[in-house]
């Protein structure tokens, strides 16, 4: 029941983000579809950890904020690269080894790196190693740093 009302929550708050809009019948109709939402949700049995997950806390917050900040340093970094006259691309395959032990946070780190321009999750297996492509060996050097993989690790509790 929790998890239904969080993901409510959630969806409310999106919900009222993104319309702007604070007239009655348009807040009653959006509580309406966040509440079907939510009833169609618990009829297909999908309201789970993995879906609603409330293990990672406040945390994925402030981890939002580092990730915003590090898509604009590498956006940056992406557009000096392609601007240079002399095309400074030296591509390669990194592979590193997830730390987070979750099947989310590992597909949250596995985003995260793809959401990084210059950087693209290719493979993760079952054992946690992940592979990616990094488009110059800057980028390489960061995600071999594992400040990422800190970050997304730090955000599971410990069991």
């Amino acid at each position: 029941m929790i998890r239904a009302v969080v993901l409510f929550c959630a969806l409310f708050a999106v919900w009222l983000l993104w319309s702007g809009l604070f007239k009655p019948l348009l807040i009653g109709l959006g509580l309406a579809s966040c509440a079907l939402v939510v009833f169609l949700a618990h009829r297909m049995e999908t309201l789970d950890k993995e879906s609603v997950p409330m293990h990672l806390g406040f945390g994925i917050i402030s981890y939002w904020g580092w990730l915003l900040k590090e898509m604009v340093k590498s956006s940056l970094h992406v557009t000096r690269v392609i601007l240079s006259p002399s095309l400074p691309i030296s591509a390669r395959v990194v592979r590193i080894q997830a730390l987070p032990r979750g099947q989310v946070t590992r597909v949250i780190l596995g985003n995260s790196i793809t959401l990084t321009p210059g950087t693209l999750t290719t493979d993760i297996d079952d054992d946690g190693l992940i592979t990616l492509h990094a488009l110059t060996e800057e980028t390489a050097r960061d995600i071999e740093s594992n400040e990422m993989n800190r970050r997304v690790a730090a955000m599971e509790k410990p069991r």
